[in-house]
């Protein structure tokens, strides 16, 4: 479940994924690109509607939905193929602080400043990282994102319901947790458009995290991801507060210096002080008492304390590179600078205005790069390694850096 703007693999949404490993009648027809109903799924639907009605469903519910559905065969190729590319972190971290990101993100904050002022008064979670992870999820709620890289989720669904063994359980559980959406009232068929696997809306929740850990933020008498980000965003900030033990008034932590000889476990930042370890950019730590860990992900490259806001933020997708680049993310959107030690052997970021050359030059040399917005996602690195291939470049790593824009500058 990657979209052109948010190629990762792992969110709130997602870890259901891992965990177990969407009446109208023109969305119960056959979507776009699927095929017609194999053998075996009438039978396989009208067994399931047993299940349905025994957990709850009702059944007008299951028949607005269900009756004249057809499985999105689809979703098995886009399983088998998910793009993997093996990414060094100030790669990763390059494409998703992007020059794109920071501008977008600061007019969403500008756009919704009340919304981020009355969550932090409500569960202290820092505008910035809210930001960072609407901003990586789905570039702020971008309509393109819907339009392009979204479809209905209950074809897919019934799809991987009915023909995919291994998780047929998990899969059969979201496709009831997405009937029960539209029991409750709280969506339509129609408006239920999400990745290949179910996840919906701004912040790309999976059917049951929609039912478990969404709630009516914006008092409008339905929990819903779409449309107005109030939901999604409140939701998210109570799951960190909740799940994650975010921390009202700490910062996540710090680029810091001095921590090549430190030793220790979780301690104040006053006795990393007193160790030698300070911030990177020469400022007192403005909370002395509060308490992180030293972390240095690569080695020569940039260290930090992380404090437990850090972890929160891991707790929404467990991967520390990704919680990095949030905070990272969320930090640059309100004003930070990049980090001040750089990563062995890394490339600056590319302007907005070099992606759009990169994106440019590949579309004229016949790379599909999925258009020229200066926002780079799977179809971008896809071409960009399809050129480093042709060109004989090794690693094809698919990153659009300094070395390739100079490449088709020379127009190799």
């Amino acid at each position: 479940m990657v979209f052109k703007d948010s190629p990762d693999a792992g969110s709130l949404s997602r870890r259901a994924l891992l965990r177990a490993a969407l009446g109208a009648s023109a969305l119960i027809a056959t979507p776009l690109g699927a095929l017609a109903a194999p053998a075996g799924f009438d039978k396989w639907r009208e067994a399931f509607r047993a299940k349905a009605l025994a957990r709850g469903i009702s059944e007008g519910t299951y028949i607005r939905v269900m009756s004249r559905i057809e499985p999105d065969m689809s979703v098995f190729a886009k399983m088998r193929k998910q793009p993997e590319f093996n990414e060094q972190l100030w790669q990763y971290i390059n494409r998703r602080v992007s020059d794109w990101r920071l501008a977008a993100g600061k007019a969403a904050l500008q756009k919704n400043g009340a919304l981020f002022a009355r969550i932090e008064k409500d569960f202290g979670v820092e505008r910035g990282t809210l930001l960072a992870l609407w901003g990586v999820e789905t570039a702020y709620g971008d309509p393109l994102v819907q339009q392009n890289h979204m479809r209905p989720v209950f074809p897919s669904l019934a799809a991987l319901a009915w023909n995919e063994p291994r998780r047929r359980a998990y899969w059969e559980t979201e496709l009831i947790n997405a009937l029960r959406i539209v029991d409750k009232g709280w969506s339509t068929p129609d408006e239920m458009r999400g990745s290949w696997a179910g996840a919906m809306g701004h912040t790309q929740w999976m059917p049951e995290v929609w039912l478990n850990v969404g709630f009516d933020y914006d008092h409008d008498g339905r929990v819903s991801p779409f449309g107005k980000p109030d939901d999604a965003l409140g939701s998210s900030a109570r799951f960190l507060v909740n799940r994650g033990k975010y921390r009202r008034g700490e910062h996540w932590g710090y680029e810091v210096r001095g921590a090549t000889s430190a030793r220790g476990g979780n301690q104040s930042y006053a006795q990393w002080a007193a160790a030698g370890v300070t911030r990177a950019d020469g400022q007192p730590f403005p909370r002395p008492n509060d308490k992180a860990q030293l972390w240095t992900p690569v080695p020569g490259g940039p260290s930090f304390l992380l404090g437990p806001n850090f972890y929160a933020v891991k707790s929404y997708n467990p991967s520390m590179n990704y919680a990095l680049a949030i905070v990272h993310l969320g930090d640059r959107i309100l004003g930070g600078g990049p980090f001040i030690q750089p990563f062995p052997g890394s490339e600056r970021a590319l302007t907005l205005a070099e992606v759009q050359e990169v994106q440019t030059r590949l579309t004229k040399a016949g790379f599909d790069t999925g258009g020229t917005d200066g926002r780079v996602g799977n179809d971008t690195m896809q071409a960009v390694r399809d050129f480093q291939t042709k060109a004989g470049l090794s690693p094809a790593d698919g990153y659009a850096g300094l070395k390739v824009l100079a490449l088709l500058r020379q127009g190799r």
